[in-house]
């Protein structure tokens, strides 16, 4: 009896073994898939991804750990900086300032369904997000100012901000930066009580976002003090 076998590519799952038998007959071996040795399973991918998808769960979470006591989320145009200067960015900041980079698909994922979803218009593009969970607006803010002119990275600029449910584009960061702080909201509403009538008036025809902030602050003076 002759037998012969075929040649086959090693990529390929190999074909039918032939046994070439007397009298012109053949019989054909054939492998089960399960028992083909070129048949690859892809375990590597299938663990790669799940630790993609259990880093973007942990990330996801961490924003919305961050949004926990936020006062004011801002994104800022990331691209073109560099590892050195984003650690040092990370140490300018006060203390209840964090700056997180993460992809705008995980973010809005986190803040969807949240008043803090008014940033959506910010995701697009590479951005670096800074959650502050203190009331002292203008001098969380002031850091990247300060960084920004001396780095010379001026485009990259906020590309946006929610403060109180509301969206503040590019042009808007004015009056969040002017807003007064609280020592100037303390001074303001103790004159406002020790002096006439009339600039008590003043101080209560003041824009309502105003008002609201100095009520608040003289609000938490007296609950210090009692």
């Amino acid at each position: 009896m002759e037998a012969t076998l075929f040649s086959f590519p090693s990529t390929k799952p190999p074909p039918p073994k032939t046994l070439t038998l007397t009298q012109s007959k053949t019989l054909t071996l054939t492998y089960p898939k399960s028992l083909n040795p070129y048949r690859r399973t892809s375990y590597s991918t299938t663990i790669r991804s799940a630790i993609s998808r259990t880093k973007k769960e942990e990330t996801v979470q961490t924003v919305k750990e961050q949004l926990e006591n936020c006062h004011l989320l801002a994104a800022i145009k990331y691209n073109g900086f560099t590892v050195q200067q984003f650690q040092e960015l990370r140490r300018s900041l006060p203390e209840k300032s964090k700056l997180i980079v993460a992809k705008n698909t995980l973010v809005y994922k986190a803040i969807e369904g949240t008043s803090w979803a008014a940033l959506e218009p910010c995701m697009k593009g590479m951005n670096v997000f800074l959650f502050v969970h203190s009331e002292e607006i203008p001098a969380a803010i002031k850091p990247y100012r300060d960084f920004q002119k001396e780095k010379k990275l001026e485009g990259n600029d906020f590309t946006g901000a929610v403060f109180e449910g509301k969206f503040y584009g590019p042009d808007d960061f004015k009056a969040l930066e002017s807003m007064p702080t609280r020592a100037e909201i303390y001074a303001k509403l103790l004159g406002a009580l020790q002096s006439p009538a009339s600039a008590l008036v003043g101080t209560l025809q003041a824009p309502a976002r105003d008002l609201v902030m100095v009520l608040k602050a003289y609000v938490k003076k007296l609950e210090e003090e009692g």
